[in-house]
Order: structure tokens, then sequence, then C-alpha cells
């Protein structure tokens, strides 16, 4: 006759076998009883093989569990600990709540409870010892799926919002510095306009002396029209930029021949690039159509050129149009390539900054002395010693607008300069937008 402790492990090993026996039925009874509560509303989107997850592998040490009379190996719990720690992992991976997690481990150990209590039943014959260990090996088994599920989500929890406070400052610092930027392009724009108009009174109050020799005074007339009309163009592209800032600007895609625009803008430009003793070359195919906004397209054009011929003292300016090639191989591109002082900025230099650094080059001229006037002229006023209006500064807010209608036309823009040798800007644009559905 078999003794106490030898019946008592038989009767652990029949239950063992009975649990791993039903255990296929265990986890369909606990899919059901989670797909048909409310707070457990992801579990009734994962398939069968998603939702059991490790689960499967945890019953396993479970009923290993019970094999070896209800106590637990040091290798076996750290299997166990792995298999409920990855349970976790992947229940934060498919978006569960933490709330969520924790009534799904409720409502599986319900299920091996009931499951248990059935086999009691229809066992009456078990020793006394053998269901409240095998319900000790469930409740422990169920408080450390419970405590090692719960712990791993709110660590990955902890590790997600840390990266979202990363990403918070980040973007903090990032919309700091763009505010930062932008208050200084507006400043170096209010500085040139307070330029021009600088220039335009001291013209103005020269006019006003009554012995001013003839030629003087048609100089200072002169100075005084060209004053006024650079003042305009640059109230107009202050006007123009904050229209952009605004979003006042919208895209106007369409189809045209992108060479003949280009081709146009500099055969009209010629006659003030020859004024100025200057080059004017150009080079592309005779044709190249793309959809683009045309109109944005030649302000972009203005800008980069009517700066290129006013700062270049000698030499030339290049307009050169194409295909792109390489990585934008879907792109067209053309370029604004001059032989003037180029721009006072490294080549690591982020490239808004370098746009904004235009305007130092004007501000080193504008500090420059006055030329020796005659002895017979009269005392000039301080404020019109300056430079003559086409070289007023102001190309600083002509390259904001650029860079703001590049963003718009969903451009790049790539400059190359050397103090002293020149710059290139290159300005890639799409040769196609996608259509928007109606």
């Amino acid at each position: 006759m078999m003794d106490t402790t030898e019946n008592v492990r038989a009767q652990f090993s029949a239950l063992a076998d009975h649990m791993g026996e039903q255990r296929d039925a265990i986890l369909q009874h606990w899919r059901l009883a989670a797909a048909n509560v409310g707070d457990l509303a992801i579990a009734s989107s994962l398939t069968r093989q998603q939702f059991n997850d490790h689960i499967p592998g945890v019953i396993v040490a479970f009923v290993r569990t019970l094999r070896a009379a209800g106590e637990v190996s040091k290798q076996s719990l750290r299997r166990e600990k792995e298999q409920v720690t990855e349970h976790g992992l992947q229940r934060w991976q498919q978006g569960y709540q933490l709330h969520e997690l924790a009534s799904e481990w409720g409502y599986l150990q319900i299920c091996l409870m009931e499951e248990l209590e059935s086999y009691a039943m229809n066992h009456p014959e078990l020793e006394s010892s053998v269901m409240p260990t095998a319900r000790r090996a469930l409740a422990r088994l169920c408080w450390d799926g419970i405590a090692e599920s719960t712990e791993q989500y709110w660590r990955l929890h902890q590790t997600e919002a840390a990266g979202n406070v990363r990403d918070l400052e980040q973007a903090l610092a990032t919309l700091n510095e763009l505010e930062r930027a932008r208050a200084e392009a507006w400043r170096e724009a209010a500085h040139d306009l307070k330029g021009s108009v600088t220039v335009v009174k001291g013209a103005a109050s020269v006019l006003e002396i009554d012995d001013v020799p003839e030629p003087v005074r048609l100089q200072f007339f002169d100075r005084l029209q060209k004053g006024v009309s650079s003042l305009h163009e640059m109230l107009n592209d202050l006007m123009s930029l904050a229209r952009l800032e605004a979003g006042h600007e919208q895209r106007v895609v369409t189809t045209f021949d992108a060479a003949s625009l280009l081709a146009e803008f500099c055969a009209a430009s010629l006659p003030l690039a020859r004024e100025r003793g200057l080059r004017l070359e150009m080079q592309g195919p005779d044709s190249l159509v793309v959809e683009g906004d045309r109109a944005k397209i030649q302000r972009i054009l203005q800008n980069l050129l009517l700066n290129a011929i006013k700062y270049t003292p000698r030499g030339g300016v290049a307009v050169i149009w194409g295909a792109a090639k390489g990585q934008h191989a879907a792109s067209w591109m053309f370029c604004v390539q001059d032989t003037g002082p180029g721009l006072n900025a490294g080549s690591d230099t982020p490239l808004a900054h370098q746009l904004h650094e235009a305007t130092q080059v004007a501000r080193e001229l504008d500090d420059a002395p006055a030329a020796h006037q005659s002895a017979h002229a009269p005392t000039v006023p301080a404020q019109s010693r300056t430079l003559p209006p086409e070289q007023m500064p102001g190309e600083g807010v002509g390259l904001t607008i650029v860079k703001r209608l590049c963003e718009l036309l969903d451009a790049s823009i790539e400059l190359q300069t050397s103090p002293g040798k020149g710059s290139t800007f290159r300005v890639i644009l799409p040769r196609s937008y996608a259509r928007k559905a109606s």
C-alpha cells in the first residue's frame, strides 16, 4: 500500500497532468471572459495567438510547480518571471493600459482557480494538503505575474515619458531658436529700413540749403530719388515677408516652361547688369516643362538674381537651370552664381544662419568713410554720408523671403560661398506635386 507522501506526490502529478491537458480550454475560457468586458476592448481585436502571448508558457510553469508538489526551484522561478516580464512588454507594445493589464491577470487567475475547484470536486479522495498547496502556488504565480508585468509596464512607461520630456525640451529649444532668429531678422529689417530713411532725410536736408551748387544739388536729387525707390522696394519686401510669416500666401500649382520663365527674366535683367559693368550669362535647356507656382518661382529668382547683381562689384553673374540628378532625380533646379564678395559664413554654419548673415557685407560697407567732397560744397549732414541707394543693405529680408517661399513650395535651397570669391545659391524644386483629393 502507498504511503501518504507517495500518495500526495501521485495526486500532485495527476493534477499537473490534468491542468496541462486543459491548458487550451483554460486559455479559451480566459479569452472569452476578457472579450466580454468593456475595460478590455483591445483583447477582442487581437488574434488568438496575439492574445495568448506568453501565458501558455506561464501555465506550463504552473504545471511544473504542481509536479514538484508546490516546491519551486530557483531556475523554474527565473523562467516563470521571464515569461511574465515578456508578457508585460508585449501588452505595452499592443497598447494596453495598466488597469487593462491588471484586469487580464485577474481573469486568468479566476479561470485557473475554477479549473482547480472543478478538479477538487471531482476527486474527493485528494489528500487534505494537495488543494491548499495548489491554490497557494496559483496565488503566487498570479501575484508574480501581476507584479512583474506591472513593473515592466511602468518601467517602459517611464522610459517613454522621459523620451517625451526630452522631445518636448528639444522642441521648445528649437522653437525658442526660431523665435530668436525671427526676431533678429525683423531687427535687421528695421535697421535696413532706418538706413534708407536716413539717406532720404539726408538728401532732402541738403536740397533745402539755398546756396548748394547745381552739380551737388543734382547729385543729391538723384540720391533722393534712388533712396525713395529703395525705400519703396524694402517696404514691399517687408509686406511680402509679413504675408509669408502670417501664412497668407498659398501655393498655386500650374504646368509651365521653367526654362522660358528663367530666360525671359534674365533677359529683362541684362540692362541692369550692363549698367553695373557685369556679365549676365544663362545656361540650360531651351525647354523645361514642370509643375509649380510660376509667380513665386519668379520671385525667388528675382531676389537671388538682383541681389547678386547688386552686390557683385566686378565679374559677372550666371543663371543655370536643368533637371536635378542623383538623389534629386524627381526634381529640377536652378542656380544663381556670382563673383561677388561671398557671404561671411563658415561651411559648417546652418543655411538659415548663412542667409541671415548676408547683410554683414553691406553693414561693413555702410561704415566706410564718405568720399572726399569739394571744398566749395556745403557741409553735408553726417546721416547722408552713406552708401548710394543701390548698395544699401536689405538683402537679408530678400533672402528670408526666398527661404520662406522655398518652404511654401516644398523646395530646398543650398548655398556654397567663399569670402572674396563669390556665392552660389542652388534651388531644388519638385518637378510635380501630388494632387489633392477633391
